[in-house]
C-alpha cells in the first residue's frame, strides 16, 4: 500500500481540492503543519475548515494566506500566547465566515458520520445563543420519557481529514496512539491524508499492542513523509513544541506584513528541509 500511496508533500497537498471541507486536529494533538505550508504554496482556496474541535496556528496560517472561506470550530487561539491574530482580523473584517460550535457538538456530529447516521442528539447546547446562530441545528423532542427537548446535530462528513503522525507501516497503517480524535476524524471523512515522521518496515496490525493505537489503511488515502512535520507545534511522544518559534509567530502575525515575512521564511525553511 505504501509504495503505491506514499506521495511527496506536494502531491499530497494536490489531493486537497478547492472548496473542500478539511478536518484538522487541535494544536495539542498531531497537526500537519508541513502539509499546511504545502497547501498554502499550492494556493488552495475556499476551504471549509473544520477544527476538531479547536485550532490555533494551523487555522491562523490558512486564514492569513487566504485559503479559508468558512471555519467551523469551538475556538481558535494561540493559547497562552493570546488570540490567533489572522483569524481575529478575518472574522472582524467579515472576510471569513465563522460557524460557532462547541467541542461536544463537533465530536457528536463527526460520530454521526462515523456511525452512518444522519444526526446525533445533544442536550448541553439548550439555553445557549448557539441555537440562534446555527439554523442548521434542530430542536426536537425526545421520543422517550421524559420527552424533553434535544438538539439534533446534522452529521459532519469532511472531504478530507489531515493530520501528522509519528510513523506508518509498510502497509499504510498509521500509528496514532491515544489521539482518538484522529480516529474519529478518519472514520468520518471521505479520506484521510497523513504526513508521518517515517515509514517503518513493520506491520502494525500484526502486533496486538501496536494495533490498539493504529489507524487502519482502509481509512488512509495517502501518506507523505515529512520530518518534523508538526513543528513548531509538538508531536506528542516524539518532540516538544518550540515555544520560542511559536512566540515569534504570534508577534509577526499580528500584522499582515509580519505574517507575509513569516510565511516566506517558513516556506523557504521547509523547502530546504525537503
Amino acid at each position: 500500500m505504501v509504495s503505491k500511496n506514499l506521495l511527496s508533500l506536494q502531491a499530497l497537498a494536490a489531493r486537497v481540492p478547492d472548496g473542500a471541507m478539511l478536518a484538522v486536529p487541535p494544536d495539542y494533538s498531531c497537526v500537519a503543519l508541513a502539509a499546511t505550508l504545502a497547501l498554502i504554496r499550492r494556493g488552495v482556496r475556499r476551504l471549509h475548515l473544520l477544527a476538531v474541535p479547536q485550532s490555533g496556528m494551523q487555522a491562523d496560517l490558512l486564514i492569513g494566506a487566504g485559503c479559508v472561506a468558512t471555519i467551523e470550530c469551538a475556538a481558535v487561539t494561540l493559547g497562552e500566547l493570546g488570540p490567533a491574530p489572522r483569524f481575529t482580523e478575518a472574522v472582524k473584517s467579515g472576510r471569513v465566515c465563522i460557524k460557532d460550535s462547541t467541542c461536544p457538538a463537533i465530536h457528536a456530529a463527526l460520530q454521526a458520520s462515523e456511525k452512518g447516521l444522519p444526526f446525533l442528539p445533544s442536550r448541553g447546547i439548550i439555553g445557549s445563543d448557539l441555537l440562534r446562530v446555527r439554523p442548521d441545528w434542530a430542536l426536537i423532542d425526545n421520543p422517550f420519557p421524559p420527552h424533553d427537548p434535544l438538539v439534533a446535530l446534522p452529521a459532519l462528513k469532511p472531504d478530507i481529514a489531515l493530520f501528522h503522525a509519528p510513523f506508518a507501516d509498510r502497509h499504510g497503517n498509521v500509528w496514532i496512539g491515544r489521539r482518538r480524535e484522529l480516529m474519529t476524524m478518519a472514520h468520518a471523512a471521505k479520506e484521510s491524508l497523513v504526513t508521518v515522521e517515517e515509514v517503518r518496515d513493520i506491520d502494525l496490525m500484526a502486533d496486538e499492542i501496536f494495533a490498539a493505537g493504529a489507524l487502519s489503511s482502509l481509512y488512509v488515502g495517502a501518506i507523505a513523509e515529512a520530518k518534523n512535520g508538526a513543528w513548531p507545534l509538538a508531536l506528542p511522544g516524539v518532540y516538544e513544541a518550540d515555544e520560542a518559534a511559536l512566540r515569534r509567530y504570534a508577534e509577526l502575525a499580528s500584522s499582515e506584513a509580519g505574517f507575509a515575512h513569516y510565511l516566506s521564511e517558513a516556506n523557504a525553511a521547509r523547502h530546504a528541509a525537503e
